[in-house]
């Protein structure tokens, strides 16, 4: 019923679709963050402040906000209880800026709510973690030897990190809904500034669909080598 899926021409088309989606996005989310990061917000309070306001307001007094190099390199690290922000978001008072800081924390408090998605993401993390060392090799190896098992073995690696981008999306989302529900409950930004910071999440968000299409077109690849070749 679903060979179609499988077939040669469409899984190339398939490929050079999300591969332009793919940049697209990539473009998009640094298009739309160079201009909202212009964008300075009324209360000229910083992304780092802000970060911290929210943190407090919800009792994660524990979790440390630093600056780490690099532009949009923020994340928040639930080992060291450490959201890092850019340096290009920092200091920074504009509404994406904002936007992005907001979005690091609400990964904060997921983790803070036990969040079901979040708890599920981190149990399959290391298997995804060691599937994206070795699932090419097994796989190889089982083209080069003749050995399906091998093969088989690699797409199942690469299937747990296809997974992990599926957990990873939803996460994502929640973590902007959160952080512009906050935004706009503590009135830190009013009005186009909350449209700008909203769609600079919007755009951050594209690209994790755009990666998880690019994952199971290759998902789908992988096993089509394999049932042409069986």
């Amino acid at each position: 019923m679903f060979d179609f899926l499988l077939d040669h021409t469409f899984l190339y088309v398939a490929m050079l679709v999300v591969f332009v989606f793919a940049i697209f996005a990539s473009i998009n989310v640094q298009t739309t963050f160079s201009k909202y990061n212009k964008v300075q917000s009324s209360r000229g309070i910083t992304a780092s402040a802000v970060a911290r306001q929210i943190l407090d307001s919800n009792g994660l007094y524990d979790v440390q906000v630093t600056m780490i190099p690099g532009n949009l390199t923020d994340n928040y690290n639930p080992r060291t209880n450490t959201v890092s922000l850019s340096q290009s978001v920092y200091n920074s008072t504009s509404v994406g800026a904002i936007g992005v800081a907001a979005h690091e924390v609400g990964h904060a408090i997921q983790y803070a709510t036990n969040y079901g998605a979040i708890k599920l993401r981190m149990a399959i993390l290391p298997v995804a973690q060691i599937g994206s060392y070795a699932w090419m090799i097994l796989f190889i190896l089982g083209i080069f030897f003749q050995l399906p098992a091998l093969r088989t073995a690699g797409i199942v690696l690469f299937a747990a990190i296809v997974l992990f981008q599926l957990i990873t999306l939803p996460v994502e989302i929640n973590a902007s809904r959160r952080a512009l529900s906050t935004i706009k409950s503590q009135g830190i930004l009013y009005g186009a500034e909350y449209t700008g910071a909203k769609k600079t999440l919007t755009a951050a968000a594209m690209t994790y669909v755009a990666s998880l299409a690019t994952a199971l077109i290759q998902l789908l690849r992988l096993i089509s080598m394999t049932s042409r070749r069986d």
